[in-house]
């Protein structure tokens, strides 16, 4: 009769610095591929996939199609969250990297609106619908993988990483695009954006060389070896932690922050009624992005100390004043005050809460169903702040320049998050091992398999 390996109590020594790594550089190279498309939503694809005869039904269009992956995201994460939850976090990792390289090397392989007609955005659509399915499970299977490897009384800086990566990747793409939005207009459209698609080839590559070498989490291990894998995570979630996916699906709105600046900010700063150029406006995202990586995890060592919520509260809140005087500033048609708001807003404030948020939302779910909670939480609240760049859009009016509508609607934003936070269970201090549970379980789960 065979005897079971011993799962260990916790992560061998230099794993979790190993798993915060892998989180890192994997979410900087998936997300490098998410974000080119913001940025070639604002300043390439109106002109290329859509009819620039009227550009600014064009510039909706553009802003719609970004949007459009956040809308896939919610069904890409009950998927995901649930391998995530049967499988492991190590699989669906490796899954999401490789799904996210193919899907945006494609979009640079697509033909234009000049060359194929009214097919050229259905398949715009169609790969973009790939990249969000792949990016709902990737930053639920990193910080659950960060988080369930992280020493105790250091979750939250470990698990920062995660999002400390996807800025990274952000800046990525921005300093990408800085270069191919100075060539000149006939090569930039022509084949000058393709560029920064077509290296998502060497993103897949390096992630996959790095995610596939790293081990299953012990909690993980735990959990299967013990009480079994939960048979439909999905069941057992909403029925036990339904609340706590409400807190996270109205904590995801923080989002529309990120979204807002990255992509409608960028637009309006470089339309006729501001006039600001492309590569200084894009300078001003690389900036707040280089201050976040560093903000991010002092913010998430703090929460280590005083708590999650204070922080994501700094976050929430503040952000909401922050973005008010940041699409201010562009309106003044001031580059020096732009700048220096950016850097506040993106770079210091809003990273408060988005250094806390993985291990904020990771900490309210069990082991058992911790993936799906967070990969359906954050989906659907991520979907919302994917299409707040559209509803922006509408708001700021046929001319695009009524950015204290925008500023107001971002305002209005913050607003469920806050709640989210001030209703929610301070956790920074809970053992690893009882996170989630509102009683401890003796007996194994009634719903659960072995693996």
């Amino acid at each position: 009769m065979s005897v079971p390996a011993p799962v260990p109590a916790e992560a061998p020594p230099g794993q979790p610095r190993k798993a915060a790594l892998a989180a890192w550089i994997g979410s900087a190279l998936e997300y490098y591929d998410f974000f080119i498309y913001g940025s070639a939503a604002a300043l390439i694809f109106p002109k290329v996939f859509f009819d620039a005869s009227d550009p600014a039904t064009a510039t909706l269009l553009s802003l719609a199609t970004f949007g459009v992956a956040y809308a896939a995201r919610p069904v890409g994460a009950l998927f995901l969250g649930h391998f995530g939850d049967r499988l492991g976090r190590k699989k669906i990792m490796v899954f999401t990297l490789l799904l996210m390289g193919l899907s945006t090397f494609l979009i640079g392989c697509l033909p234009t609106r000049a060359q194929a007609g009214g097919l050229a955005p259905i398949l715009l659509v169609l790969c973009r619908i790939l990249q969000g399915i792949s990016a709902a499970g990737e930053q639920a299977s990193a910080s659950s993988m960060s988080l369930e490897h992280a020493p105790p009384g250091r979750r939250g800086f470990f698990t920062s990483f995660t999002l400390s990566g996807t800025q990274g990747g952000q800046l990525i793409a921005t300093l990408v695009f800085i270069p191919v939005a100075q060539l000149p207009e006939d090569q930039l459209l022509s084949w000058g954006w393709r560029v920064p698609f077509w290296l998502s080839v060497a993103v897949a590559v390096v992630g996959y060389g790095i995610r596939r070498r790293l081990e299953e989490t012990p909690a993980f291990a735990r959990q299967a070896a013990t009480e079994g894998v939960v048979r439909l995570p999905l069941a057992v979630l909403l029925r036990e932690h339904w609340a706590d996916v409400l807190r996270v699906i109205a904590g995801a709105l923080v989002a529309s922050v990120s979204t807002i600046f990255t992509v409608w900010a960028l637009a309006y700063a470089t339309s006729d009624a501001v006039g600001m150029s492309r590569t200084s406006m894009l300078w001003v995202g690389a900036l707040a992005n280089v201050v976040a990586l560093a903000a991010i995890p002092l913010w998430a060592t703090l929460s280590d100390r005083i708590g999650r919520r204070p922080v994501y509260l700094i976050g929430t809140v503040g952000s909401a004043a922050a973005m008010t005087g940041y699409l201010w500033a562009i309106s003044t048609g001031s580059y020096p005050l732009t700048l220096v708001l950016g850097i506040v807003a993106f770079g210091i404030v809003y990273s408060a809460a988005n250094g806390v948020w993985p291990a904020f939302y990771g900490e309210m779910f069990a082991t058992r169903v911790r993936l799906s909670g967070m990969a359906i939480g954050t989906q659907i609240g991520f979907a919302v702040a994917g299409f707040a760049v559209t509803f922006a859009a509408e708001i700021a009016g046929p001319g695009g320049d009524d950015w204290s509508a925008v500023a107001l609607f971002t305002a209005l934003l913050c607003v469920p998050p806050t709640l989210a936070a001030l209703s929610a269970r301070e956790t920074h201090k809970v053992p690893s091992d009882l996170l989630g549970e509102r009683t401890a379980r003796k007996e194994p789960h009634p719903e659960t398999v072995s693996a």
